[in-house]
Order: structure tokens, then sequence, then C-alpha cells
């Protein structure tokens, strides 16, 4: 469990931080806490604990109508402001020493013309821009330019660049450019999110999450892992902690078979439990826990899942 994280976020959870956090955990990932003193109680912890902070940007509520930076907008404006409200938290953050900052990618999310998007969940319109608006080109010279000024801040504020994918489009999935990039950025990481792979497989023929994870798992700082069940009439259960009576065949993401091909790509990957604990039991949490430790120390070859991608 020397990998494993906990997640706070909108302030410091104290009965979460009780229940969900257990002695040799790696460290806890932070988000849009509404109070600095919220955000002093994790520091004061974490020095007396020994455990790392992560930061999901931003690190305080308020900052912004949007929570996430759009550092890949069409607008000279909109890029810049991004930029540069990136910089004053990392600045405001640094007495508390992030070990990574994570953002999502790409921010405008770039859809794709071909799928119902419906289900997928933005905060605003601005969130995202279709493809047919958004040329691969542009896509490729936008990324580059974000990987470059993170990096460059990386090495200023002493953190690790962390890029979550959000949704993804065939600029990504169809070409070798990003992994390209993330060999010229070696400094800059991915996550990848369990629930949102799954999600997007359901309603994107032209996506398969096994194949992404085979490509991008080795990039991966850390998994989001949670479990969400799509069933022909609706999605359930979005942050639904990860246990092996979740069965794929009933409509379940597939997490062993995620998991697997993770422990062979990346074993040392962050494990963030992205999910909501008051949906289960003690017993069950602690389920959650020792099923997933498991699953990532087996030797290779000893599970029955069907891995092929």
């Amino acid at each position: 469990m020397k990998n494993f994280m906990i997640g706070q976020y909108g302030g410091f959870d104290q009965a979460k931080y009780a229940r969900d956090f257990k002695e040799g955990f790696y460290g806890i990932e932070a988000c849009l806490f509404d109070s600095e003193e919220d955000i002093q109680i994790l520091h004061r912890e974490s020095q007396a604990k020994g455990f790392a902070i992560g930061v999901h940007f931003p690190l305080r509520a308020g900052q912004a109508e949007l929570r996430d930076a759009l550092f890949m907008d069409t607008h000279d404006q909109t890029r810049a402001e991004a930029f540069e409200r990136i910089e004053r938290e990392l600045a405001f953050m640094a007495f508390i020493q992030p070990t990574y900052v994570l953002f999502h990618y790409p921010k405008p999310v770039n859809l794709d013309d071909r799928v119902d998007w419906n289900v997928w969940r933005f905060h605003d319109s601005r969130d995202y821009v279709w493809e047919r608006v958004y040329t691969e080109a542009e896509f490729q010279y936008r990324s580059e330019q974000v990987f470059a000024w993170l990096a460059e801040k990386g090495k200023e504020f002493h953190f690790t660049p962390v890029l979550e994918f959000d949704a993804l489009n065939r600029y990504v999935y169809e070409t070798e450019f990003l992994e390209c990039l993330l060999q010229k950025y070696p400094t800059i990481k991915l996550c990848l999110d369990t629930c949102r792979l799954f999600l997007q497989e359901k309603i994107d023929p032209f996506f398969n999450a096994r194949h992404v994870i085979q490509t991008y798992a080795k990039y991966a700082w850390s998994i989001h892992l949670k479990s969400v069940k799509v069933t022909a009439d609706k999605v359930n259960f979005i942050h639904f902690p990860v246990l092996p009576e979740c069965k794929p065949e009933e409509g379940w993401a597939p997490i062993e078979d995620y998991l697997t091909i993770i422990r062979k790509e990346n074993p040392h990957v962050k494990i963030m439990f992205e999910h909501r604990s008051d949906l289960v039991t003690d017993e069950q949490l602690e389920h959650c826990y020792r099923w997933v430790e498991q699953l990532l120390s087996e030797p290779q070859g000893s599970t029955s899942s069907n891995n092929s991608i």
C-alpha cells in the first residue's frame, strides 16, 4: 500500500482522513479547498505523518469561474490568462511542497464529431471544442506549448507536472504524437482515470480503453481509481469503489483487466482512490484496498482475466 493515495476535495475532511487513510499510504491529493485553514491542516498533517501532498489543480476554490485552466484554448487571451492563473497558484502553494500538480488534458477537451457526448460531464461549454474547428496541427502545436511551459515550471517550483486524460480524440489515440512528446519532455507524466476510460469506450465506437492503457501506462504517475456501471439505459455509481464483486458482465468497468495491464507496464504507479468511500462499509473499503494491492503485486499470468487488447 506504499503507493496508495486518497483524495480530499473541497477541504480537509477529518472523518474521511481517519477512515480512509491507512498507515503506510503514500499521500493525499487535494483539490478546491474552500479555506486556507484547511490547507494549513493538510500541511501540518503531512509534516507530522510524513506523507506526500499532490494537488489536483486548483488547490484553492473560488479563484476562477472554471475549475480547469484552458491552456489550449483557441483565443490568445484565454490561454494567457490560464498560464497566469496556474503560475499564481503554484506560487501560493509552494509552501506545502506538492510532489506533483495535476491538470486535465487536453483543455478545452477536443470532442470527436462522430460521437454522442451527452453523458460526459462538463462544467461549462467553454470546457470543450469540436474537432472540426480545432485542427490536428493546432492540437499538436498547443500541446507542445503546454508541455514546454509545464516542464519549465516543474523545475522552477520543484514538482512533477501530471496531465490527466479527459475525453480523448483521434489526435491522441490514432497517432504517436503524444508518445513522442512524452519522450521529449520526460518530466511530464500522465494520470489515467479508470472511470473516464471505461465510459468513453462505452459511448465512443472508435475508442479502446485497454489499448490506451497499454500505450500510456508506462508514462503514468498515477491512476485515478474508481468504478462505474454502464447499462443500456443509464450510467450508475460514477465514483464507486472498485470491488471484485462488481462484475464486468453486469456492466461494471473491467478493473481487474485494467490493473493487470498497468501492473505489467508500470508496477510502481501511484493509485489514487478517487471514489466515494461513503458508498461502502468499512469492511468493503478494506476489501477494496486489499484487492487492488493483490492485483498489483501478483506475478504475471496468475490471474484468469482476458487481457487482450
